[in-house]
C-alpha cells in the first residue's frame, strides 16, 4: 500500500510541478511585456548653438523627428550627417521665426509622414500603430491556450492513471501476499 500512495502522490507531486511550471511561464511572459514597456531614457546632445535656449527648443523638436538615414533613432540622438544637416536647417527655420508646427510642415512636405517620429493616425498608418500591439496581444494568446491544452493533458493523464476501487484492493492484496511471503522487507 505504501508504495501505491507513493505512486499516487509522486503523480499528483507532477501535476503540482507542472501547475507551478506553467503560473511561472506566464508570470515570466507578462513580466517580459511590462519590460518592453517601461521608456527608455535618451541623453541629451551637448549644446551646439549660440544660444543655449534657442539650441534646446532646436532639440526638443528634432527629438519629434526621425533620422531619415538611421531610421530608428531622432534627428536629436542621431549623429549622421544628414542629421546634423537637418538640424541645422531647424536652426534656420527657427531663427526665421518659424513656428514648431511650420517646421515640421516643411520637413513632411518635403519627406513624407515618415520623417515624424510618432506618424498621424491615418488610414495608411493604421498597422504602425496597432500592429505591434496586435502581435503582442495573439502572442499572448497563442502562449495561453498551448499552457492551457498542456496542463488540461497533464490532469487528463493523471486521471487516467488513477487506480480503480478493485484494481487497489487487488494491488493491496498482491503487496499482503508478498509481505507474507517475505519479500519485502
Amino acid at each position: 500500500m505504501e508504495n501505491f500512495a507513493h505512486g499516487v502522490c509522486f503523480r499528483g507531486a507532477a501535476l503540482r510541478a507542472a501547475t507551478r511550471a506553467v503560473t511561472a511561464s506566464l508570470l515570466l511572459a507578462l513580466a517580459m511585456t511590462a519590460a518592453m514597456l517601461v521608456p527608455v531614457a535618451a541623453k541629451e546632445a551637448p549644446e551646439v548653438g549660440a544660444d543655449p535656449a534657442a539650441e534646446r527648443h532646436m532639440m526638443q523638436l528634432a527629438s519629434e523627428l526621425r533620422c531619415l538615414q538611421c531610421q530608428n533613432q531622432t534627428l536629436a540622438d542621431s549623429n549622421a550627417p544628414l542629421a546634423v544637416d537637418l538640424r541645422q536647417q531647424i536652426r534656420e527655420l527657427l531663427a526665421k521665426g518659424q513656428t514648431d508646427e511650420q517646421v515640421k510642415s516643411y520637413l513632411v512636405a518635403r519627406y513624407g509622414d515618415f520623417v515624424l517620429y510618432r506618424p498621424p493616425l491615418k488610414s495608411n498608418t493604421l498597422v504602425l500603430w496597432f500592429g505591434p500591439a496586435l502581435v503582442l496581444l495573439v502572442g499572448l494568446a497563442a502562449l495561453f491556450l498551448t499552457l492551457k491544452r498542456r496542463l488540461a493533458r497533464l490532469e487528463s493523464m493523471a486521471s487516467k492513471t488513477q487506480l480503480s476501487e478493485a484494481e487497489s484492493q487487488r494491488a493491496q492484496h498482491l503487496l499482503e501476499d508478498e509481505a507474507e511471503e517475505g519479500g519485502l522487507s
